[in-house]
């Protein structure tokens, strides 16, 4: 069923394309299946055609993440410690009161505060809302942990705690939050400014966790008792299945320092219990005791990855890998080879556009919402920073 998305106003960025603002129908459920469903087995190798890019909502602050309802919500973080809603349909848009408040920490030159969302496959049922956020812990210190909260009458109660403690700072506190395939929880962990802390498979940063719904650990993990499903990471912020084979992808910052020690943004194939070297290895090393990226940004470049999404609705695009970039200020798109692991294509869309991407999340139709980081104190933002922007490729 088609909901129509009412939307705001837009204030054209300075020096950079300003989306249209019309009413336009977006489906938050999947279409029905057509005489042929069989999905197109490969993407197209070769460019991508932008072909409209429309404003969902405006002034939000900082915002980090996205997730629909089955409802046709739009569920959105803000670093501060809120959860927005953009509400579809007649009457719709971003609503003034927050869904949920939480006493997240964060700074205006730090990357820390409320990060992840998901919604729960069977939100409605249960109502379930999954949320990734840092808080002050003991002695200053910060803490991240993953909390569910609850819907009841058009607001988040009941937070629960379901892992608590993860090692956090200023920066490296990763944050993605999603539901795999597999109908489990995944979380991304960065190595909270510590590089130690991804190789110690007894501490929780640096890691990608995987737990069960409830944040009890899951009986197939790698290592019995433990919720780490691979090490080495540096700070992940986007992870995405492929449609076909299911399997799990991520985007991971490399370093900062300066040349010729920076750079190297990596995107990796996951497999369970893999180490990814950090802090060993940077980038393409070639060490034998850990998983190579399939791609990376280089000793020159820095892309500054963020939110990941596979294009996976049938059409010339189904099976691309679609990335947000912060300091590349584009989304990226990349064809990988029937074997998951070879890239034959790439290229970036949106470049220097709308300033910082912080997400790019597909909704049924096939189109993308990919979300700007203009106010998070790294970007310059425009009179309508932050904004939900919904892209159409094809």
């Amino acid at each position: 069923m088609l909901i129509a998305l009412l939307l705001i106003s837009c204030t054209a960025r300075p020096a950079t394309s300003s989306p249209s603002a019309t009413t336009i129908p977006i489906p938050t459920t999947a279409p029905p299946p057509t005489a042929s469903p069989t999905p197109t087995p490969s993407p197209r190798i070769g460019p991508a055609v932008v072909e409209n890019v429309q404003l969902v909502a405006a002034g939000l602050r900082a915002p980090w993440a996205v997730d629909i309802a089955p409802d046709g919500r739009l569920f959105v973080t803000e670093r501060p410690g809120r959860v927005r809603v953009v509400q579809l349909g007649p009457g719709g848009g971003l609503r003034a009161e927050p869904w949920a408040t939480v006493p997240a920490s964060t700074s205006t030159d730090g990357e820390k505060g409320l990060l992840g969302i998901a919604v729960d496959p069977e939100f409605a049922r249960n109502g379930f809302v999954y949320l990734y956020y840092s808080y002050a812990g003991p002695i200053g210190a910060t803490r991240d942990k993953l909390v569910r909260m609850r819907d009841a009458d058009g607001h988040g109660v009941d937070e629960t705690i379901l892992l608590d403690g993860i090692p956090g700072n200023n920066n490296h506190d990763g944050g993605r939050v999603k539901f795999g395939p597999d109908g489990k929880l995944y979380v991304t962990t960065g190595d909270a400014e510590n590089g130690a802390n991804a190789q110690n498979q007894g501490v929780l940063a640096g890691k990608i966790l995987r737990l069960n719904k409830d944040g009890s650990i899951p009986s197939d993990n790698p290592t019995a008792g433990s919720a780490v499903w691979s090490l080495g990471h540096r700070n992940i912020q986007g992870i995405a299945w492929q449609p076909d084979t299911g399997a799990l992808y991520e985007t991971e910052h490399g370093p900062s320092d300066p040349f010729p020690n920076c750079c190297h943004d990596e995107v990796n194939l996951i497999v369970p219990g893999g180490n990814y070297g950090w802090p060993t290895v940077r980038g393409v090393a070639g060490d034998s005791r850990f998983r190579d990226p399939l791609l990376e940004s280089g000793r020159l470049e820095t892309w500054a990855p963020s939110g990941a999404a596979f294009a996976t609705k049938p059409g010339p695009l189904r099976g691309s890998f679609l990335f947000a970039t912060l300091r590349g200020q584009h989304v990226h798109r990349v064809v990988f080879a029937p074997d998951g692991q070879t890239v034959l294509f790439q290229e970036k869309l949106l470049t220097n556009q709308y300033g910082r991407l912080r997400d790019v999340f597909e909704i049924a139709s096939g189109e993308f919402l990919v979300l700007t980081s203009n106010g998070d104190g790294r970007g310059i933002p425009a009179t309508d920073d932050d904004r939900i922007l919904l892209v159409t490729l094809r």
